[in-house]
């Protein structure tokens, strides 16, 4: 049972499981460290794609983020240890222009999930490497997930491969197929029909 912290915590609708569940949408893809690149493109500020091989994507700036993780099927995972890049510090490698409002965060296989550039650059949004002092499993993300905690969970993208910079909004996978644009847990925004007036693209 969570306790009365946890409880205060939790979302509308939301319930703390036994155990932490896994899902995900496809197969979980192999990791090859010597050909794997990650690549911020789209409105940058130089006008041109950054790509980071591996090593180089590792030797970004650290950060810990203590954090909540609630997922839209309405199950929460409660203060989880999230270690990685932080958006910030992709942010002021590769910077955006300064009309930018949106990123698609892309992850293998096409998958991808759209976020307001607001919700993007905060402190807690990251790119993550480990869970708890350890590498993320393969079946969660490894090497890299994003971690968006403020939002459901579908937009903490596994297998992160690619940043878009966006200077107007487009959907990504599972906001083409009926998800909410944003994805306010505290404001149970699971669907698309939910969506007030400027919360969706034009």
């Amino acid at each position: 049972m969570p306790d009365s912290t946890e409880e205060d915590r939790l979302p509308p609708g939301q319930y703390v499981p036994r155990g932490r569940p896994v899902v995900h949408y496809g197969r979980v893809p192999a990791f090859r460290p010597e050909t794997w690149s990650f690549s911020v493109f789209g409105a940058t500020a130089s006008g041109e794609e950054t790509r980071l091989t591996w090593p180089e994507f590792s030797g970004l700036p650290k950060v810990n983020v203590l954090a909540d993780f609630h997922c839209v099927t309405k199950f929460s995972l409660m203060g989880n240890e999230w270690g990685g890049v932080p958006a910030g510090a992709l942010l002021a490698a590769a910077p955006p222009a300064p009309d930018v409002r949106h990123v698609m965060i892309w992850g293998e296989y096409g998958y991808s999930a759209n976020l307001r550039m607001a919700d993007f650059d905060r402190d807690t949004t990251l790119f993550a490497t480990e869970l708890d002092d350890k590498p993320l499993t393969p079946d969660r993300g490894h090497p890299v997930r994003v971690v968006v905690p403020h939002l459901y969970a579908w937009k903490s993208v596994k297998w992160v491969r690619a940043v878009e910079y966006l200077t107007e909004d487009r959907r990504g996978f599972w906001e083409d197929r009926g998800y909410h644009n944003v994805g306010d847990p505290w404001r149970e925004q699971r669907y698309s029909y939910q969506e007030d007036p400027g919360e969706g693209p034009a």
